[in-house]
């Protein structure tokens, strides 16, 4: 089964990932495109979610809490932080369009416990990381630094013309805490021009599992495992969502020995 996930048509749910259908435990990812006037409704269950406001406005609504019209970019590469909404398991929430929009709808198990509220724009922070062609810029909604999940970490990453990204490669597959965590992956991507594509690799060391994909707007991707790198060809430039979720919510990964001296080099400028 290919790790390149199409959108399903131009409006409404276009993706809906849980983890039956990607063949993992804890990582879903839904994706709705809405119009002005139009709708979408869900309930979390036993699963926390964070609604992610990629582009447009949005009138939101979360366990019979009105949290107002949310939204403020109309397109994600405004570059502006998201408006985003943490709701707890056991709730339903709904959004009316205020504007088109673009609503990412990311999930994971939780205990409960946590109120509905606000995660953006307030607290997030436009940050570059990496040098050279290397170099991208971040939105962090939701890692480790930020006590406002269970399960979930979520963040919004820029890549310019040119530029690689989720590079070196790296990988977080082994449940060995602290040198690394197991967490699965999901990258919704978007391109300027849209008609732009973009690559990603996703390979194991052993050869096990190497697929490379030439990625287009609204693509999702999964990452079961491996390492991820992706990049954007010159003249387009590439936005992605990631969502990771695993038996612990921390981020530790390991370069590819391949690549690590990428890694080293950078880290002495």
């Amino acid at each position: 089964m290919s790790l390149l996930r199409k959108p399903n048509g131009l409006g409404g749910r276009v993706h809906d990932i849980t983890p039956e259908s990607a063949s993992w435990g804890y990582v879903g990812f839904s994706l709705y495109r809405l119009a002005a006037g139009e709708a979408a409704t869900e309930v979390t269950g036993g699963r926390e979610a964070i609604l992610v406001l990629v582009e447009g406005r949005a009138d939101i609504w979360a366990g019979g809490e009105a949290f107002g019209v949310m939204g403020e970019r109309m397109s994600p590469f405004e570059r502006t932080p998201p408006h985003c909404l943490y709701v707890p398991p056991g709730r339903d929430w709904r959004a009316l369009a205020a504007t088109n929009c673009t609503l990412a709808v990311c999930t994971a198990p939780s205990p409960g416990g946590r109120p509905a509220q606000r995660l953006g724009p307030e607290g997030i922070e436009l940050t570059p990381r990496g040098v050279g062609t290397n170099q991208r810029f971040i939105n962090n909604i939701a890692m480790e630094g930020r006590d406002v999940a269970d399960s979930l970490l979520v963040t919004e990453v820029f890549t310019p013309a040119g530029h690689w990204s989720s590079y070196p490669p790296h990988r977080h597959d082994e449940d060995d805490f602290p040198r690394m965590t197991y967490l699965e992956e999901t990258y919704y991507h978007r391109l300027r021009p849209s008609q732009g594509f973009g690559i990603q690799r996703v390979y194991t060391e052993d050869g096990s599992l190497d697929e490379t994909m030439a990625l287009q707007d609204h693509d999702v991707v999964l990452v079961p495992k491996g390492h991820h790198p992706c990049g954007a060809p010159y003249g387009y430039e590439m936005y992605y969502l990631n969502v990771m979720a695993g038996p612990r919510r921390a981020w530790r990964f390991a370069n590819d020995p391949a690549h690590g001296w990428i890694a080293e080099r950078d880290s002495a400028v």
